[in-house]
């Protein structure tokens, strides 16, 4: 933008003026829509040179990310990569630096069906009289997302089944994995006819985690792992990935971090983020089948629900849609409920009919008319849950 300053200037006692041209720093849509070719480009060839060649000089830190990248494009075999600028945000700052809103899809081959696209925001910044990337993600975490393979190198482990790609260690990547590989089959005992593999995504904090997920910072900052769509599709072929957050898990036992892991798997099986199941029956159900096969005490697994029924009384009803937020109050006391009253279901009805009344609901069948169809109205699973919520506290 160039901007003309008025000069006054006398003459004879006369005021005149003279414009002076002063270059203002801009921001150049052309020249960032042909760096992010080459990016795509780049990723797409796994071609490290060509990466590191749109960083900025002197700036080892950004070279190493889009090294980093390009390690990930041949690890991850990424594919369907694309980067298209769509418009400038916010204001060019006095060295010429400046980010932009950018359309991106990518997609993982043998895991993803179809692309995932998302709105990521990349910093750009002169560097001689080319336009070099600067970086990834805008500032706090609450503009657009920073899908993980754009954090630079990660740690990744897959077999046919599955794929994990973690913001750490190979041993981080190999732990995750191997829980993975033991979820599998806890899921399939109770659902023998899933076969998807699955896609885990590990990022280096909470902080990150959020980013990933494109969510206001903190929202996932106490939960352990969320299974959700990868991008901003939500068609039928639209990836679905289980995210994990390192400062819960990190904290589990192994056992507890399993059941984690295994209750997220029960979620890609069921794929419960296209599917609009009640919440109570969604999460009782993914930790009925993560949890079947342990053989610890009620005081154990139910222990945050005892706690809160001591302190407020047992609830009048099952959890609903609000209780499950991911900060609200005594929610891992809300997914304990849940799980009881699956268990309740399966005691009733076997293990067989609580399948056959998730997969009513999971085809969108009125949840009380499948449970009164089987014999088991709404009314009495409330009332048999009460009842054992309330023995558990004597």
């Amino acid at each position: 933008m160039v901007v003309a300053l008025v000069v006054a200037l006398t003459r004879d006692g006369r005021d005149a003026v003279e414009p002076r041209q002063v270059e203002v720093p801009r921001a150049s849509p052309g020249e960032a829509a042909a760096a992010l070719a080459s990016f795509a480009a780049g990723v797409e060839a796994r071609d490290t040179d060509t990466l590191t060649g749109l960083a900025p000089e002197d700036s080892p830190e950004v070279e190493d990310q889009l090294s980093g990248i390009a390690t990930n494009a041949a690890s991850l075999d990424l594919r369907d990569v694309t980067a298209r600028y769509v418009d400038q945000v916010g204001t060019v700052s006095a060295d010429g630096t400046w980010s932009g809103v950018v359309e991106m899809t990518w997609r993982f081959r043998g895991f993803d069906r179809a692309p995932a696209r998302a709105d990521v925001v990349v910093s750009f910044t002169r560097d001689g009289d080319a336009l070099a990337i600067g970086g990834f993600g805008g500032s706090g975490g609450s503009e657009g997302r920073v899908p993980l393979w754009l954090r630079g190198q990660l740690a990744v482990a897959r077999s046919d089944s599955h794929l994990v790609l973690v913001d750490g260690t190979q041993r981080e990547a190999n732990d995750v994995a191997e829980r993975v590989a033991r979820g599998i089959p806890v899921v399939t005992k109770v659902l023998p006819e899933w076969s998807s593999p699955v896609v885990v995504e590990v990022p280096a904090s909470a902080s990150d985690l959020d980013e990933t997920l494109g969510a206001a910072p903190g929202t996932y900052a106490g939960i352990a792992a969320v299974t959700a769509g990868v991008g901003t599709e939500t068609g039928p072929d639209a990836p679905v990935h289980v995210f994990v957050n390192p400062e819960v898990t990190d904290g589990l036992r192994r056992a507890g971090a399993q059941v984690v892991m295994s209750h997220e798997l029960v979620h890609v099986a069921t794929d419960a983020v296209r599917r609009p199941v009640e919440p109570w029956l969604l999460e009782g159900f993914a930790d009925y089948v993560a949890l079947r096969d342990t053989r610890l005490p009620d005081r154990v697994t139910l222990g945050r629900a005892i706690e809160a029924a001591r302190r407020d009384g047992v609830p009048d009803a099952l959890p609903t849609a609000a209780d499950f937020d991911t900060r609200a109050r005594d929610l891992q006391a809300r997914y304990e409920e849940a799980w009881l009253a699956c268990r309740i279901i399966a005691e009733r009805l076997g293990e067989r009919g609580l399948v056959k009344v998730y997969e009513g609901a999971w085809r969108g069948a009125a949840l009380a008319d499948q449970l009164e169809s089987a014999g088991l109205p709404l009314e009495a699973v409330t009332r048999a849950w009460r009842e054992e919520l309330r023995s558990l506290l004597r």
